[in-house]
């Protein structure tokens, strides 16, 4: 956990609610540490920024004027989700359905949450930030260095995300999932050694063969 997500997450009603089931003596003192500790958003580290370019997938929550939630998940080819440094991620945002929810949601309120999920190693990583939207026509240099090389699809904006705070979830109940690249690593091992082992019996029986014609 970096150190301001204790300060963002565990409000005044979370930390009721940590208290009356036991956790609050963990807790607290995160939360403390956080609140006394005002000198700006937590950087990510090395972990983070190589398991963030890794990625294919991820969740992005905003929250629009009616104060209803909002959550649109966002894929791409891995590496999608750039890490411009330190401090800062950001996705080129291809035109889909034309409702242009999450954008309009950031107008309102610039404060995101993404869980950034790789069921393969049951690893989950949430990122409290605060977005903007960024037109191709305003700053083009910007969205191509955010647009995966070879994309196919046409890219109407970038969204970058200025990381306030982290915390790397809990893996339990994490379901292990591979993704078809995934799998065809290891189909590719199974068939080199399954051609070996076959061209390794044909040579045998090619042997046994010839000592008994």
């Amino acid at each position: 956990m970096s150190t301001h997500y204790a300060g963002i997450a565990f409000t005044d009603q979370v930390q009721e609610v940590q208290g009356r089931y036991g956790s609050q003596t963990f807790y607290g003192a995160k939360a403390a540490s956080a609140l006394a500790d005002l000198s700006g958003p937590d950087a990510l580290g090395p972990h983070e920024r190589a398991y963030l370019a890794e990625r294919d997938t991820f969740f992005l929550a905003s929250v629009g004027s009616t104060g209803w939630p909002y959550v649109q998940h966002r894929g791409g080819p891995p590496g999608f989700l750039r890490v411009l440094d330190d401090h800062t991620i950001g996705w080129a945002d291809f035109k889909g359905n034309l409702q242009y929810v999450s954008v309009g949601n950031l107008a309102h309120d610039d404060r995101v949450s993404l869980i950034v999920l790789d069921p393969a190693s049951q690893q989950r990583l949430k990122i409290f930030g605060r977005a903007r939207v960024v037109d191709a026509e305003e700053d083009p240099e910007l969205v191509e260095r955010l647009t995966p090389p070879d994309a196919d699809a046409v890219v109407e904006r970038g969204i970058v995300v200025a990381v306030e705070a982290f915390d790397w979830n809990c893996r339990q109940h994490i379901t292990p999932r591979y993704s078809a690249a995934e799998l065809e690593l290891v189909h590719a091992s199974m068939r080199e050694r399954l051609a070996a082992a076959e061209a390794e019996i044909a040579t045998l029986r090619r042997e046994l063969a010839a000592r008994t014609a």
